[in-house]
């Protein structure tokens, strides 16, 4: 198992490494903060649970197993509500979606709470 884990490990981190990578040009390239925090999020937390399981798999050892995959977990639950939080903090604090988005689903609930505060007395 020496060959075929080492092997294994390096093809999950050199995978890992190329969606860190992704997400990083995604960040870059991409016209909007919406679309930024989408890349960031998605690609760059695969990229990171890839890399903590090639770790995992090259030490062999159950302590760092054990730690790497509680990293994969703690990515997988907070990254996409964190990503989720800011994109709403930014759409409430009035930052624009790019001219070309196809539709604003949040700009609905915007007026419906703007409607319900007013007639609030």
């Amino acid at each position: 198992m020496g060959d075929i884990g080492s092997y294994l490990a390096g093809i999950l981190i050199v995978v890992g490494a190329l969606f860190a990578l992704t997400a990083s040009i995604g960040i870059i390239r991409l016209p909007d903060v919406y679309t930024r925090m989408h890349a960031a999020s998605k690609a760059g937390t695969l990229g990171s649970c890839l890399m903590l399981i090639g770790l995992a798999v090259y030490i062999g050892e159950a302590a760092t197993t054990v730690r790497a995959l509680a990293g994969v977990l703690f990515f997988l639950l907070t990254a996409p509500i964190a990503a989720h939080l800011l994109a709403k903090a930014a759409y409430s604090a009035g930052y624009r979606m790019w001219q070309g988005s196809v539709s604003d689903d949040l700009a609905e609930t915007v007026q419906a709470s703007k409607k319900n505060r007013q007639a609030e007395p």
